[in-house]
């Protein structure tokens, strides 16, 4: 399996080159050269497997240049029992019949990147042994709370890499601050920057673009790359919890073969979206996508009508892994609902960049229709759904899921859809304890602290998150703060690159 660029302007190459390289160098996102389909029997077989099983069933479609036992290594050392420590990989649990929360973060960092970013690194520090590199590689992220603690978990330590993550100060939450900046490791690094993730995420991926740089960096024995969803590597794996869900939902006697599902994905990047739909283009059977945002509602304006306009106010809310305005998987998407027209891609992302927004066709506009929806759901609604959830079924949501409960609600009422739902769980609730316990009525909690995970878990009756329990008792490690335009600079002088 080859992969290409979502603009046409660079020469196929391999999945190994894809993941080490992250971003297409002359701008674009790589894609695979074709999509791989299992039939709806290869799919109903799926429901007598293990995760790490169905992981393998997927990626080897993707990676075709590792071999199988490179595979079954990495996928057995990223989804050990030590980094999952449940029965399932993904549970599912069931609100009612026909609605099923798919609980993404019982990895070490109680998010849904840990399942993403507990695989990439082994694929990437095997994709640097094929190609023989001399280079140590770098890897920049852009962070809007999660991944840049589930990218420090995954990257920790691990020879011929170093890691730099980039969050908003004062963008994230208090615990998803301690998260990153109290991690230790030989080779990580997290600078705090002053401005939104969009300002993160432009400034990263300008310096993915600058040659110059690039130049300097290969000089110093040093190389680029990314653990952003930008990176095929890391998108990937997101692909094989849709199937393994599904599996589930076949196992357990609540679908038939072939049965169609709705897919709800709380996000902002539009990533954990993408996998769905690209688990729909190789055959998994879905009815409709819902993509519920946040305050931050560009996605849903998008959807209703074909209008990608950044030009707005950025708000800062209770759910910040989805505060975001520029949603880097968009690009891919839209390439493969044009029947991957490079040319309406490369013209779009070039109206993005000198106006700050860009409109798609009627003709796509329709595509996208006939399966997405979108809405959004505000701050008020957020905490309503919340205190309202917990009532209803005794299961205590974060901010972000709760999101997509919301949202999923709006749909139902308006289309009066029975269809059996898979809701996206991205966090554990204890990683937004002060909003979920002012949810749940304990009043107005301005300044979240560590002890706050008690207070919920007396209050809900749940385990407190390992990767979370003793968070306030670990050292800061990490305090670089700077100004977005002092990102270069602060990259070559952690590299000490004079």
């Amino acid at each position: 399996m080859k992969y290409i660029s979502t603009r046409g302007n660079y020469q196929a190459v391999e999945a190994a080159e894809a993941i080490r390289t992250g971003m297409v160098p002359t701008g674009g996102l790589f894609v695979p050269e074709e999509i791989p389909v299992f039939s709806l029997a290869e799919i109903q077989e799926m429901a007598g497997k293990e995760y790490q099983e169905i992981a393998f069933q997927v990626l080897e479609k993707y990676l075709t240049d590792f071999t199988a036992e490179e595979l079954k290594e990495a996928i057995g050392l990223a989804y050990s029992r030590s980094k999952f420590p449940v029965a399932e990989v993904v549970p599912l649990y069931a609100l009612d019949q026909n609605q099923y929360l798919m609980e993404l973060w019982h990895g070490p960092t109680a998010a849904f990147k840990d399942i993403a970013l507990q695989l990439m690194p082994q694929l990437l520090i095997r994709a640097i042994k094929k190609a023989e590199l001399d280079r140590e590689i770098v890897i920049l992220v852009a962070t809007s709370g999660d991944t840049g603690k589930a990218a420090l978990e995954g990257f920790k330590d691990l020879p011929g890499v170093k890691i730099i993550v980039f969050y908003p100060a004062e963008g994230v939450s208090k615990i998803q601050e301690l998260q990153m900046t109290t991690t230790d490791g030989n080779n990580t690094f997290v600078v705090g920057v002053k401005g939104n993730f969009d300002d993160c995420q432009t400034a990263v991926k300008t310096i993915f673009a600058d040659q110059d740089l690039k130049k300097l960096l290969a000089s110093k024995g040093y190389q680029f790359s990314s653990a952003n969803s930008i990176n095929w590597g890391r998108l990937v794996p997101q692909l094989v919890y849709y199937f393994s869900s599904y599996a589930r939902l076949l196992k357990n006697g609540l679908l038939g073969q072939g049965e169609k599902i709705n897919i709800v994905v709380p996000t902002g990047n539009f990533g954990n979206i993408l996998a769905a739909y690209y688990a729909y283009r190789m055959g998994l059977p879905v009815n409709r996508f819902i993509c519920a945002s946040n305050d931050n509602n560009i996605l849903t304006d998008f959807f209703q009508t074909g209008i990608h306009d950044t030009r707005r106010d950025f708000k800062k809310t209770i759910s910040p892994s989805m505060d975001i305005l520029i949603s880097s998987n968009l690009e891919r998407f839209l390439f493969e609902i044009t029947g991957r027209d490079a040319g309406k891609i490369k013209q779009w992302y070039q109206d993005l960049k000198e106006e700050g927004k860009f409109e798609i066709d009627r003709e796509t506009l329709n595509e996208i229709q006939a399966i997405f929806s979108g809405d959004y759901s505000s701050e008020e609604e957020t905490i309503k759904t919340i205190k309202e959830t917990y009532e209803q079924y005794q299961y205590t949501l974060d901010p972000h899921t709760a999101v997509a409960v919301d949202v999923y609600n709006k749909y139902k009422a308006k289309n009066h859809d029975d269809t059996v739902t898979i809701i996206a769980s991205t966090a554990s609730p204890f990683k937004f304890a002060e909003t979920v316990l002012q949810a749940l009525g304990q009043g107005e909690i301005d300044n979240a602290k560590p002890e706050h995970l008690e207070d919920l878990q007396k209050i809900s009756g749940l385990e407190i998150h390992p990767g979370l329990r003793d968070l306030g008792d670990k050292k800061v490690v990490h305090k670089r703060i700077a100004y977005n335009e002092q990102i270069e600079k602060e990259i070559l002088d952690i590299l000490q690159i004079r």
